[in-house]
């Protein structure tokens, strides 16, 4: 007797749990032949609030871990995605000699981001000459929740803006790619089982145009990442959003995420604390 396989829910991932869209829509998920793959859930701007909640709920724990710790768990993330390889290339559709290269190409992405969690520190501080008897000491610390706009690439390029975002210790809360957003709940069930604290990663799922300008004009937001934003009108009206409270912005650009990717994405969502403190007292 034959039997039904079990087919996947597709949910939110919020504070560390899988909840359904609070306004109980979806959107169906097609391939690039046009195939129906999966009904997704369609995040509302209330999904969106209770993302920041918890962002901003695990932010002190998670900046106030040490560097160490945090590269630590991205390593657990990397070790986690690994061991799934096969999942993630499935879904990522096209040719599987691409796809496990994608996959591959995200593992070793996290475990750079991973190594750079207690050296970011010493590259971006600074010990600064002063005239004065004076130590002058600049050390750069986390902005606090950064909102995230997913580019089209649906894990290597998700993974290559999440990660420096987290690794300096911020939260985030991260629109996924609109067409192709399946590997991004499916890496959020590998960020569940990895040791991540709940909140540190929200992962929504929907329309870029209804969720980004209404995380840009959150006032508990304090970095907005546009970089999956195609919609030229969209990106200007977010920034515009984002200026009522002075948010760092990373505008959107076109990327290979196949390259280097440099400490940018790091330094992009620090804030610098200079410390004066007198000397030969």
């Amino acid at each position: 007797m034959s039997r039904l396989s079990v087919r996947k829910t597709y949910k939110l991932y919020i504070g560390g749990a899988f909840p359904r869209s609070e306004s109980g829509r979806s959107y169906p998920v097609t391939s690039a032949k046009g195939d129906f793959l999966a009904n997704a859930s369609l995040a509302s701007r209330k999904d969106a609030r209770d993302a920041v909640v918890a962002a901003r709920k695990a932010f002190p724990g998670w900046s106030g871990a040490t560097a160490y710790n945090r590269g630590q768990i991205l390593y657990r993330v990397a070790e986690m995605l690994e061991g799934r390889r096969a999942q993630f290339a499935e879904e990522h559709g096209g040719g599987k000699r691409t796809a496990l290269e994608s996959v591959d190409a995200a593992v070793d992405r996290l475990v750079w981001y991973a190594g750079w969690s207690d050296k970011i520190t010493s590259v971006h501080g600074a010990a600064n000459a002063v005239a004065g008897p004076y130590f002058n000491l600049s050390a750069p610390e986390p902005t606090g929740v950064v909102a995230v706009v997913a580019p089209a690439d649906p894990l290597l390029g998700l993974v290559s803006v999440v990660a420096p975002v987290i690794v300096t210790g911020n939260t985030c809360v991260v629109v996924a790619s609109e067409p192709s957003p399946l590997a991004a709940i499916t890496l959020a069930e590998v960020l569940a089982t990895s040791d991540l604290p709940g909140g540190v990663v929200n992962l929504l799922t929907g329309k870029q145009a209804e969720l980004a300008p209404w995380l840009a004009a959150h006032m508990d937001v304090n970095g907005l990442d546009l970089t999956g934003v195609t919609d030229a009108d969209l990106a200007l009206r977010c920034e515009q959003e984002a200026a009522e409270n002075l948010k760092r912005v990373l505008r959107p650009v076109q990327e290979d995420w196949t390259a280097d990717p440099g400490i940018g994405r790091m330094t992009r969502f620090l804030e610098t604390k200079t410390v004066w403190h007198p000397k030969g007292v």
